[in-house]
């Protein structure tokens, strides 16, 4: 299936614009996670939500007000928020006290909460389900989690730099670097929480970035051999647009089926799939314009070292200049001559 009939893209010409682009999203992501943050989900944060579905319509401020008349920690820490369908009547509410990991009083605080929308006459309500983490817990996840994003961009630099070479492995890190931070950004802007599920969403996406670098950085390898008296970035452009037919595809089918995700996947999947959608977007991306761009800068835009080394060609037709003779076959032609 061909998309394109001979792409002639100059992508290296958009570099610089690309990387503004990026530093600009990356710089409003930090300062968005510094005044505000990345809320953390119960899995890192430790502490216990309760999803309750009522009979009648109630709205977040009843709840909140429930809680900081009648529940023992106040709500004034408490966060609520509708979820499911609003036909529903759900309620999710989640509060950072804890109750005790082991025995019959591990859902004290589950109780608690119940037992604040009770005496606030909000109606009747059943418990659709309840998740308890320890603060200890929640630190233990998260330093895995970043031990699990650490060690796995070393893994990439490692296997690129043996596969191909130092500059392709350093390129295609900064790039997954970038992807990262691109991401952080997007879950700042739109205060998804960090849970588990979100991390398995990043850990995927690197994956996925990775693949699509290293499909366009084994065109550049192949090309290096062939091209050899054209410059680095008139090789990289040709492989990009060589493999861009591939890149739109595999792309476009894996960015459907996340958008489907986030669409008809729940409340649940919903930050998976957020974190999908913009990991497929900016590791595409990143994979055309940062780690082309970042191996052009490490080797430059000379002509490759094959080429500097690469003899002149001989045209047809043309005199052929004299071989050099040795010593012993100089000193042989004279004592014939002699003779």
């Amino acid at each position: 299936m061909h998309i394109f009939n001979h792409p002639n893209f100059d992508f290296l010409r958009w570099r610089w614009h690309a990387i503004i682009l990026s530093w600009v999203i990356i710089l409003a992501g930090a300062f968005v996670i510094f005044t505000r943050g990345i809320p953390e989900g119960v899995e890192f944060a430790g502490g216990t939500v309760v999803i309750e579905r009522f009979d009648q319509a109630v709205n977040e401020d009843q709840v909140r007000q429930a809680l900081d008349a009648h529940y023992p920690g106040g709500g004034s820490d408490a966060i609520v928020q509708a979820t499911g369908d609003p036909a529903t009547h759900m309620m999710m509410i989640r509060v950072p006290h804890v109750g005790a990991e082991s025995g019959a009083s591990l859902s004290t605080t589950a109780q608690q909460v119940e037992d604040a929308l009770r005496q606030a006459n909000l109606g009747s309500f059943r418990r659709e389900g309840a998740e308890i983490v320890s603060a200890t817990v929640g630190q233990e996840l998260k330093s895995k989690g970043i031990w699990a994003t650490v060690l796995s961009l070393a893994g990439i630099l490692a296997y690129l730099a043996f596969r191909f070479q130092l500059s392709f492995g350093v390129g295609a890190v900064v790039a997954t670097i970038h992807d990262l931070l691109i991401t952080l950004a997007f879950l700042a802007f739109f205060q998804y929480d960090m849970t588990l599920n979100v991390i398995a969403a990043i850990l995927t996406m690197t994956g996925y970035s990775t693949n699509d670098t290293i499909v366009i950085f084994d065109r550049v390898r192949e090309n290096l051999r062939s091209m050899r008296r054209d410059s680095l970035p008139e090789v990289i452009n040709a492989s990009v647009n060589q493999t861009l037919g591939r890149t739109v595809i595999t792309s476009g089918t894996a960015l459907l089926t996340a958008l489907a995700l986030f669409f008809f996947g729940g409340d649940v999947l919903h930050g998976f799939a957020f974190t999908m959608v913009v990991g497929i977007i900016t590791g595409t991306y990143s994979s055309v314009f940062i780690a082309a761009a970042i191996v052009s800068f490490w080797r430059g835009s000379a002509p490759t070292r094959a080429a500097a080394h690469a003899p002149a060609a001989v045209a047809s037709g043309a005199p052929q200049q004299p071989t050099r003779r040795t010593k012993p076959q100089a000193k042989a032609n004279r004592k014939a001559r002699a003779s």
